[in-house]
């Protein structure tokens, strides 16, 4: 597996919080998988990215942004939270949510069960966030996302990318439910691509 610390943002567009958590690990399953969550700072970039917390300089109340306080143990919890709901949703989708794994529900349920960060409304009329342990609480808004998308009706527009090594799981709000790509601008495109190479060296 390969380490990243990607400077562009992460990708987003899955369609739920926690379908963009699990593509955290690109190429899962191939000899060249790419971890993205390299370290703690990989792990506070992603949670700034698609947390609601306030990442301006007087963001938290103490004067520092919340979502910047990862630590080696807080990567290791995300990592296998990360694994326990992509255990969980292939489960689900394969068998429904009872197919789970005992040990991936009892780790989502745990994480699900933690504090969520808490929104207020500050004198400038800006909603903010906090959560006293950053890290934590965002888990725990995508582990309660991935018990919900399991347990509803979204999990049926749940798709695996078609694209070559590609995998990814990402949700089909596409009017016929016909989407095929995780992102027309990577794996549609790639995928197009490569047709009209092959149909260029096919012999007539």
């Amino acid at each position: 597996m390969t380490p990243s610390a990607p400077t562009a943002p992460f990708r987003q567009g899955a369609g739920r919080p926690c379908l963009d958590f699990i593509r955290t690990l690109r190429h899962r399953g191939a000899p060249g998988a790419v971890e993205e969550l390299a370290g703690p700072a990989a792990l506070d970039a992603w949670i700034r990215q698609f947390g609601p917390y306030d990442t301006a300089p007087d963001g938290g109340p103490d004067g520092e942004p919340d979502g910047g306080r990862a630590d080696a143990a807080d990567l290791l919890a995300a990592r296998a939270l990360r694994e326990a709901i992509h255990r969980l949703v292939t489960a689900a989708l394969d068998r429904g949510p009872a197919a789970a794994d005992p040990a991936s529900r009892d780790l989502v349920n745990a994480a699900a069960a933690r504090p969520v960060p808490v929104p207020a409304l500050d004198p400038a009329g800006r909603l903010r966030h906090h959560a006293e342990d950053p890290v934590t609480a965002m888990l725990a808004v995508l582990a309660r996302d991935a018990l919900d998308l399991v347990t509803s009706t979204a999990l049926d527009r749940v798709r695996a990318c078609a694209g070559d090594r590609c995998g990814a799981l990402f949700l089909d709000t596409s009017r016929p439910g016909t989407r095929r790509w995780c992102s027309m601008n990577t794996c549609g495109n790639r995928a197009k691509k490569d047709a009209l190479h092959a149909r260029g060296h096919t012999p007539a």
